[in-house]
């Protein structure tokens, strides 16, 4: 479930921080993406697709101008789309969920 990397892009994504890494099985996890246009873009929408071995566990779709955990590892789809519908970035990465849940601050 890679994204194409061949297509030029109007958004260029320059990386992805995953935190925790690996993300803690039942707990939230942040996903910070880092990308650049020189577009003007006024809406639009973006679609997250999130697969477990393949299988699709997820999907998400966000108003671009508003805003699972079974261990294992899964792969990470994102289409960031214009208001005609097209596509304006692509990106895919894999990232895992551990077994074990990461402490608490006040359990440190």
């Amino acid at each position: 479930m890679s994204a194409d990397k061949s297509s030029d892009y109007d958004v260029k994504v320059h990386g992805v921080e995953i935190s925790p890494d690996p993300v803690a099985r039942g707990q939230p996890a942040t996903f910070s993406i880092s990308a650049s246009t020189e577009k003007a873009i006024s809406g639009g929408k973006l679609d997250i697709d999130v697969a477990y071995f393949g299988w699709h566990v997820h999907s998400e779709t966000h108003d671009l101008c508003s805003e699972t955990s079974c261990p294992g590892s899964y792969s990470l789809k994102m289409r960031i789309m214009d208001d005609n519908k097209n596509q304006l970035s692509c990106i895919g990465f894999d990232f895992s969920i551990g077994l074990a849940t990461a402490p608490s601050i006040s359990e440190i």
